[in-house]
């Protein structure tokens, strides 16, 4: 998905200047990052608000533009007031293309019901991870990483070594030797004590 932000140059700086910006309905923003000295930036606050409600706004290349000059970045960092529903301020870093970043990405689970686990073993999944860290370059990142568990059977536990990631994607964890669950299927314990009292059902009507 391709997103596309604009933003307009800020010049007034300090906590008055943006406790102003906040009450006209604006949001401070910084873009730092890449050969470039840092830039302040001040964005509509309802356009980005409803952004920010897009999971791929957070884990996808953003064009950002301003003052006509569009920048590729990534978002890093969103404060958002304790108690309103309002963004306080926002930082974006510029993407060199030729270097690898290191982004988290979603997890989209599919499949789950179809999976021996949950439909002929009444087993539940249980999400570890619902986000993973990854490195790529920018031109590979993905908006998200799907996983499929269709062959999943009860008391299975999915590891990062088991992902199907999209070429020049590796998982950081990983990659640095730690192989963390990512998924398991796990039987109620209802579930068990029904089917031990089927057995013993069964075991009295044989005696």
């Amino acid at each position: 998905m391709k997103i596309e932000i604009s933003a307009d140059k800020r010049t007034a700086q300090g906590k008055g200047a943006s406790r102003r910006l906040r009450r006209s309905g604006k949001v401070p923003a910084i873009i730092y990052g890449g050969s470039q000295e840092p830039q302040s930036i001040e964005m509509d606050h309802n356009d980005l608000y409803h952004k920010l409600k897009l999971e791929a706004f957070h884990a996808s290349i953003l064009t950002l533009s301003v003052a006509g000059k569009a920048d590729q970045v990534l978002l890093r960092d969103v404060q958002m007031h304790p108690f309103k529903q309002q963004v306080m301020h926002v930082d974006f870093q510029r993407v060199d293309k030729n270097k690898k970043i290191h982004m988290k990405v979603p997890l989209h689970f599919i499949n789950a019901e179809a999976s021996p686990g949950v439909k002929t073993s009444g087993g539940i999944v249980s999400h570890i991870m619902t986000e993973v860290d990854i490195s790529c370059l920018p031109s590979q990142l993905p908006e998200y990483i799907t996983i499929d568990l269709a062959e999943m059977t009860a008391g299975h536990t999915l590891h990062l070594s088991d992902l199907v990631l999209p070429e020049g994607v590796e998982t950081v964890a990983l990659s640095k030797g730690e192989n963390l669950p990512v998924a398991t299927i796990t039987i109620p314990r209802s579930a068990l004590s029904e089917e031990a009292a089927s057995e013993e059902a069964g075991a009295e009507k044989k005696a």
